[in-house]
């Protein structure tokens, strides 16, 4: 047996391998695309899905985004009303508030600092 002759026997080998595999696979195309119905409907069925679903998620973003500028404009009118209110009891109540000194305030102040009612009326 010649060089020639024992690598054609090889090569015929290999092309008939590949030929037995490509008709494997396509008997198990075949068999798949059986399975799924017309052949790519099972595909388009995924697909038509997701685009339903994909709508469906896009809706749900519109009205979060709206009941979120709805929610941010009203926590807006409520922050002016509460600022309105406070600045109106503000003016009235100032002086009226008792000042809140903690210990380590209170030692460092000297008796000339203290409000003395008495010196107010004299």
């Amino acid at each position: 047996m010649t060089r020639e002759q024992g690598e054609g026997g090889a090569l015929e080998a290999a092309i008939q391998r590949l030929d037995r595999a490509l008709a494997q696979l396509e008997v198990r195309v075949t068999s798949l695309q059986s399975e799924a119905g017309d052949g790519g409907g099972l595909f388009d069925q995924d697909r038509a899905k997701l685009a339903a679903e994909l709508d469906a998620a896009k809706g749900r973003e519109r009205d979060l985004e709206l009941a979120g500028a709805e929610a941010s404009r009203a926590l807006g009118r409520a922050i002016a009303d509460i600022q309105r209110a406070l600045g109106e009891a503000e003016a009235d109540d100032i002086f009226d508030e008792p000042v809140d000194v903690d210990e380590a305030d209170a030692e460092d102040l000297d008796e000339e600092d203290l409000f003395d009612p008495a010196e107010e009326e004299a």
